[in-house]
């Protein structure tokens, strides 16, 4: 049997109620309702994630693999934290994904098999409403109603992840990721409208295959998301991206095309109890011109305290 050496992969991570944690561990990929939904000062956000993803998830197209399929358990964790900065609604938030996956390909015309078990890379985010969100303390919260809001954001991925520099395909990317990012939302009674858009630029890695240099061009994304809310509090959503760019050049080499690719996805939430909720998604590839095919399923649970 000989080792595949699998490619970055991320999970999804889920928000409470009435926020976003972290989705689809993809650098360019994301799939995030309520990144910038309003929530009160003060709160932590416990979060723990299980995903499983299938299909072609290779994202770099200089790879001489063909037939690429990929069944991955993806377990994570995570914690977040909003407060007040200048009156405004900040967070910071932190999520690390385990993953275990078995895949098969066809490299070079041959039939080969894989597995690999590890820590993928951290993801950090920080992000702040600099409109229509208040830093509103829990009891004033509660007679808050949101109307439309404008946040940036700052998204990191941060190399933890499962490497090895002989091996083309990796959990991890080793390299630094980085996603500034704005975002705007608009309340319409039960319904929650959203858009965001952002641009990931990569640091290189200068340990591909032992010795070569790998240079990526930045992914510009754009993500939208409408949400219904019941009287319940349990709501569902449709979730919709598009991503392009990304040109790999390996020792000042041409090594692949743009990528030009889109995900689409639905979003279930209900609430436990007054500080626990469970989330649901799924999302699939609409479209691709490379990669990045596959589908994926998630269950998240989040606890929240203050």
């Amino acid at each position: 049997m000989v080792l595949l050496n699998f490619t970055s992969i991320r999970i999804t991570k889920f928000s409470i109620i009435t926020l976003f944690f972290i989705s689809n561990w993809s650098m360019s990929q994301d799939l995030e309702p309520r990144a910038y939904a309003n929530v009160p000062k003060g709160a932590n956000i416990m979060v723990g994630s299980y995903g499983f993803l299938k299909g072609n998830v290779v994202t770099e197209p200089s790879l001489p693999i063909e037939d690429f399929i990929i069944s991955s358990n993806n377990f994570g964790v995570g914690y977040m934290r909003s407060f007040g900065l200048a009156n405004k609604l900040a967070r910071i938030q932190v999520a690390l994904p385990y993953v275990i996956m078995d895949g098969k390909a066809t490299v070079k015309g041959e039939k080969i098999t894989g597995n690999r078990t590890g820590f993928g890379d951290m993801r950090i985010r920080f992000g702040i409403n600099l409109f229509g969100s208040p830093a509103l303390a829990r009891k004033d919260f509660a007679q808050y109603q949101q109307k439309t809001l404008f946040g940036v954001s700052l998204v990191m991925s941060v190399p933890t992840g499962l490497y090895y520099a002989d091996k083309r395909i990796n959990i991890g990317a080793n390299r630094w990721g980085f996603k500034p990012e704005v975002g705007i939302s608009k309340r319409f009674k039960h319904v929650y409208a959203e858009f965001y858009s952002g641009v990931w630029f990569y640091t290189q890695n200068d340990e591909f295959l032992e010795n070569k240099l790998l240079k990526q061009d930045p992914v510009l994304s754009f993500q939208g998301h409408a949400s219904y809310y019941f009287k319940n509090q349990i709501w569902v959503g449709i979730n919709i991206n598009w991503f392009s760019g990304g040109k790999t050049v390996v020792d000042d080499l041409p090594a692949g095309s743009v990528i030009n690719s889109s995900r689409i996805g639905a979003t279930w939430s209900m609430p436990l109890s007054k500080s626990q909720s469970v989330k649901l998604q799924f999302n699939t590839g609409t479209f691709k011109d490379i990669g990045l095919n596959y589908d994926s399923i998630s269950l998240g649970y989040q606890y929240v305290f203050f």
